[in-house]
C-alpha cells in the first residue's frame, strides 16, 4: 500500500541528519516511466516557499521526472540563499539520476525562516539514488512526516474498458496547519495508467476540490503544500477520465481522512455535512464555518453536543437559508429543529472518535462536507513544534 505499488515507480527514504531527532528526513521518489507525465496543484498563500515557487515551473511542462522531499526544514521565508539551496537540491538529484534539474520537483516541510544545511543534505542525495526500489514506498512515506504520529499512504486498484488494471498509490504528511489553498500538505500521488498531462490537471483539481480541500483542521494556511501527481504508463492501461478520477478521488479522500486522525491533540474526527442547501458553495461555506469554530471544536472535545455553537457559526455566513428553518443533528440525533430545540440532547452519545454533524438548511439540494478535529488541550503542545 504506497506510492510504489503502481508499476513504473521506485522510492527511498533516509537519515540526512535535518532533524534533530535522528530520524529519516529525506525522500526520493522516481518515475522510470515510459511515460513522465505529471499534474501538481500548490498552496494559495502568498508567502509561498523557495520549493512551491520552483516546483510551480517544474509542472508547466506536464512532465516530473522525481520529487525529492525534505523534512526538518521548511525553507520558507529564506529569500535569495533559499530558492538557490532549492536549485541545488534539483541539480544534485538530476546528476544523481541522470535526469534534468528542470524535470525535478521540490518539496520541503518543517520550521520557517531557517536555512537548510545543504552540508547534510547534499550528500543524501546520492544515498537516497543508491537506495531506490520497488520497495521504498512506505520508507519515504516515513522521511516526510514532522509531527506526525504515523505515515499516510493509501492505494486503489482498478481495470480499463478492456480489462487492463491500473494502480494509484499515495503519500501524504501533515498533523496541522491543514486549511485550504487549492492543496493541503505534501501528497504525492502515483499511478501507471496511461494518463495525459491535460487530463491529470482535471481529475486532480476535481479530486482535491472535494477531499483536501475539504480538510481543516485549524484554519492554518501552509507555505508550503503541495500535491504531485505522476503517471508512468507502465500498466498500459488507459481507463476513462470518469473511472479514473473515481479512483484518484478515493485515494485524495483516503488521505486527507488520515490527516484529520493524525491532527495534533485531537480526540474526535468531525464529519459537518451540510445538505439541502440552495448550491453546493453554501453548504460548503456553512460547513467551513462549523468546522473553524472554536467555540464548536472546544465543546466536541468536552463532549457537549451545543447546537447552539453550530447555528451561531452558521448565522455568520452569506448561505441562503431562514433562521427558523434549521435542523442540526448531531450522531443521529436531531437536537436542533426549525431553528429551536429538537430532541433531548443528552440522548447524543459524543464517545466515539467519529462524529457527524448535519445541518439541514431547507434552502436547496446541494451539499458538501468538510473534514475536522476538535480541539483539546494537548494541541498547543503538539502545535508548537509544526511550522509547514
Amino acid at each position: 500500500m504506497s506510492i510504489t505499488a503502481p508499476k513504473g515507480f521506485r522510492a527511498a527514504g533516509v537519515k540526512a541528519g535535518l532533524k534533530a531527532s535522528g530520524n529519516p528526513d529525506l525522500a526520493l521518489v522516481v518515475n522510470d516511466g515510459p511515460a513522465k507525465a505529471a499534474a501538481a496543484v500548490f498552496t494559495s498563500n502568498r508567502v509561498a516557499a523557495a520549493p512551491v515557487h520552483w516546483s510551480r515551473e517544474v509542472i508547466k511542462d506536464g512532465r516530473v521526472d522525481a520529487v525529492i522531499l525534505n523534512s526538518g526544514g521548511a525553507n520558507a521565508c529564506t529569500g535569495p540563499q533559499g530558492f538557490q539551496n532549492t536549485h541545488t537540491t534539483a541539480e544534485k538529484t538530476a546528476e544523481a539520476l541522470g535526469a534534468s534539474a528542470t524535470d525535478v520537483f521540490v518539496c520541503s516541510t518543517g520550521l520557517i525562516g531557517e536555512q537548510l544545511p545543504m552540508d547534510k543534505l547534499v550528500p543524501a542525495i546520492g544515498t537516497a539514488a543508491a537506495e531506490l526500489s520497488a520497495d521504498g514506498g512506505p520508507a519515504a512515506a516515513t522521511a516526510i512526516m514532522t509531527t506526525d504520529s504515523v505515515s499516510k499512504q493509501a492505494l486503489f486498484t482498478g481495470t480499463d474498458a478492456e480489462g487492463r488494471e491500473f494502480t494509484i498509490g499515495g503519500m501524504a504528511k501533515g498533523a496541522g496547519m491543514l486549511a485550504p489553498g487549492l492543496a493541503t500538505m505534501l501528497v504525492v500521488l502515483t499511478t501507471d495508467a496511461e494518463v495525459q498531462p491535460e487530463l491529470l490537471d482535471v481529475v486532480l483539481r476535481d479530486a482535491t476540490r472535494v477531499t483536501f480541500d475539504r480538510t481543516d483542521s485549524d484554519g492554518c494556511m501552509s507555505t508550503n503544500d503541495t500535491v504531485v501527481l505522476l503517471a508512468s504508463g507502465a500498466s498500459r492501461a488507459v481507463p476513462s477520465a470518469a473511472a479514473f478520477g473515481a479512483g484518484l478521488t478515493r485515494v485524495c479522500a483516503d488521505l486527507a481522512r488520515q490527516l484529520i486522525g493524525d491532527a495534533e491533540g485531537s480526540s474526535h474526527d468531525i464529519a459537518i455535512r451540510t445538505f439541502n442547501a440552495a448550491t453546493e458553495r453554501d453548504a460548503e461555506v456553512v460547513s467551513r464555518a462549523v468546522a473553524r469554530s472554536n467555540l464548536f471544536k472546544t465543546a466536541i472535545f468536552g463532549k457537549d453536543p451545543n447546537w447552539g455553537r453550530v447555528l451561531s457559526a452558521v448565522g455568520t455566513t452569506d448561505a441562503a437559508f431562514e433562521p427558523d428553518q434549521l435542523n442540526v443533528a448531531m450522531n443521529g440525533v436531531q437536537i436542533c429543529r426549525n431553528g429551536s430545540i429538537g430532541e433531548d440532547r443528552s440522548l447524543v452519545d459524543l464517545e466515539p472518535r467519529e462524529v457527524l454533524v448535519e445541518i439541514d438548511l431547507q434552502a436547496g439540494e446541494a451539499e458538501a462536507t468538510i473534514w475536522t478535529n476538535d480541539l483539546t488541550h494537548d494541541y498547543v503542545h503538539e502545535n508548537s513544534a509544526y511550522s509547514s
